[in-house]
C-alpha cells in the first residue's frame, strides 16, 4: 500500500511540472518567431511604349458602286455573286442593237462629210485657179474657201459623233472598274436599266488591304502630350488587332492617316488603320478592337496589378517594404494600365520595394522579410483582365 500511495504522488507531481512548463515554453517559443515573409519586386524606371486599346470597324480599302452609263435591257449577267473579279473583267452586257445601228448612222455621216470636205476643197482649188487668169473674183475664192472650211468642221463633228456613238456602244459591256470581290447583284437577266440611276447594279470592294477607322479623344490625346514623361512621335507604329471574340489577329496594321481636324460635336479624332487581308478574313462591317502605340514614355513607373488594390474609398494603394523593413502604404496615382501593369505617376519611385505577394498576412508597420521574386511571368490576358476588374472595383 505504501508503493502505491508513493507511486501516484509521484505522477502527480510529475503531471504539474508538466502543467507549469508547457505554457512557459509555447511563450518562449512564440517569441522567437521570424518576420513575416514577403514577396517583393524592386521598382525601375524604364522606357514604355505606350499603347491605347480602341474599338473600330473594317471598312473595304476601296468601293466601287457599278452602275450603267447608257440605258438598255441587261441581256447578260456574266460574275459569280461574291466572288473575286478583276478590273476590266465583264459583269453585265446590255441590248447593243440600237446602240450599233447609232454607230452604222455615224458612220455613214462620218463619209458624207468627208465627201463634202473633197468636194468643197475642189471647188476652192478651182476657184483660185481662175483668180489667176483673172477669170474668177476674190469674192468668188473666198466664198469657196468658206465653203471648204464649213465642210471640215462638219467632219470633225461626224468623227465626234461616231466617237461619241462608239462609246455608248462600248458601255453596254459593263466591265469591273477594280480588283475586288462582286457583291449581290440588285438586278437580274431582262431588267430595264437606265444611266446614272439611283440604285447600283452590284458593288465591289477591295478586301486587300483593309481599313480600320477608330477615333481617340481629343482630350486623351493632349494629356499624354502634356505628361511627365516625354513622347517619341517618331516611333513604329505597329498595332495589333484583336477580332471580336478576343483573339489576336494574325497580320499587324499601321496608321495610314489621320483625319487633321476634331470632331466639334464628339470632340473626338478619326484614325484611319490599315492592315493586310491576304485571306480575306477581315471583312467589312466587322467590329474589332486595336492596341495603337501612342508614343515612347519615358522613365515610366509600372507596378504589377498583383500589387496594388483599394482602400475603402475605392482610392489605389499599395504596400512597400520601407525603411527597418516595416510595411509602408502608399496612396497611388495611376495613369492607366499597361498589360498587366499599372502607369503610376505618384506614389511609388524607383527602388521602391513593391509587396506582391502575402499581402493577406501583414498590416501597415510590422516588420517584415523581403523576398525578390525573380523572373516574374507575365500574367496572362485573361488573369491581368480580372486583376483590373477587381480593382476598378
Amino acid at each position: 500500500m505504501k508503493i502505491r500511495s508513493s507511486t501516484a504522488r509521484l505522477a502527480a507531481v510529475a503531471v504539474a511540472a508538466i502543467m507549469y512548463v508547457s505554457p512557459a515554453s509555447a511563450q518562449q517559443a512564440g517569441g522567437e518567431q521570424p518576420p513575416q515573409a514577403v514577396t517583393v519586386i524592386t521598382l525601375k524606371a524604364e522606357d514604355t511604349t505606350v499603347t491605347s486599346t480602341l474599338p473600330g470597324r473594317v471598312t473595304a480599302s476601296r468601293v466601287a458602286e457599278v452602275r450603267p452609263q447608257v440605258n438598255g435591257i441587261i441581256t447578260d449577267r456574266l460574275f459569280e455573286e461574291g466572288s473575286p473579279v478583276k478590273a476590266g473583267d465583264v459583269l453585265y452586257k446590255i441590248d447593243s442593237a440600237s446602240y450599233e445601228a447609232a454607230v452604222a448612222a455615224a458612220n455613214a455621216s462620218l463619209a458624207q462629210a468627208q465627201a463634202t470636205l473633197e468636194s468643197a476643197e475642189r471647188e476652192a482649188k478651182r476657184q483660185q485657179t481662175l483668180l489667176d487668169r483673172s477669170v474668177a473674183s476674190q469674192q468668188d475664192v473666198d466664198n469657196a474657201d468658206s465653203t471648204r472650211q464649213t465642210a471640215a468642221a462638219s467632219v470633225q463633228v461626224a468623227e465626234a459623233n461616231k466617237l461619241s456613238a462608239e462609246i455608248d456602244l462600248e458601255r453596254t459591256t459593263i466591265r469591273a472598274p477594280l480588283d475586288g470581290v462582286a457583291g449581290f447583284s440588285q438586278v437580274t437577266e431582262g431588267s430595264l436599266v437606265t444611266s446614272g440611276q439611283a440604285t447600283a447594279l452590284t458593288t465591289i470592294r477591295a478586301l486587300d488591304p483593309v481599313y480600320v477607322d477608330v477615333t481617340q479623344s481629343s482630350a486623351e490625346m493632349i494629356r499624354w502630350r502634356r505628361s511627365g514623361g516625354k513622347v517619341d512621335e517618331t516611333m513604329d507604329q505597329t498595332v495589333v488587332l484583336h477580332l471580336a471574340d478576343g483573339s489576336e489577329y494574325g497580320e499587324t496594321g499601321k496608321l495610314a492617316a489621320a483625319e487633321p481636324h476634331v470632331n466639334e460635336l464628339t470632340g473626338v479624332v478619326v484614325l484611319r488603320l490599315q492592315f493586310p487581308n491576304p485571306d480575306q478574313f477581315l471583312l467589312p462591317g466587322m467590329y474589332v478592337q486595336v492596341e495603337l502605340p501612342q508614343g515612347v514614355l519615358k522613365n515610366a513607373i509600372l507596378a504589377p496589378q498583383e500589387g496594388v488594390t483599394r482602400d475603402r474609398r475605392g482610392r489605389p494603394v499599395a504596400m512597400v517594404v520601407g525603411a527597418e523593413n516595416k510595411v509602408e502604404e502608399r496612396e497611388l496615382t495611376i495613369r492607366r494600365d499597361q498589360g498587366n501593369k499599372w502607369i503610376v505617376s505618384e506614389g511609388l519611385s524607383e527602388g521602391d520595394k513593391l509587396i506582391v505577394g502575402g499581402l493577406q498576412k501583414i498590416q501597415i508597420g510590422m516588420t517584415v522579410t523581403p523576398e525578390e521574386r525573380q523572373d516574374a511571368p507575365e500574367a496572362s490576358d485573361e488573369a491581368a483582365a480580372a486583376e483590373k476588374s477587381a480593382a476598378a472595383e
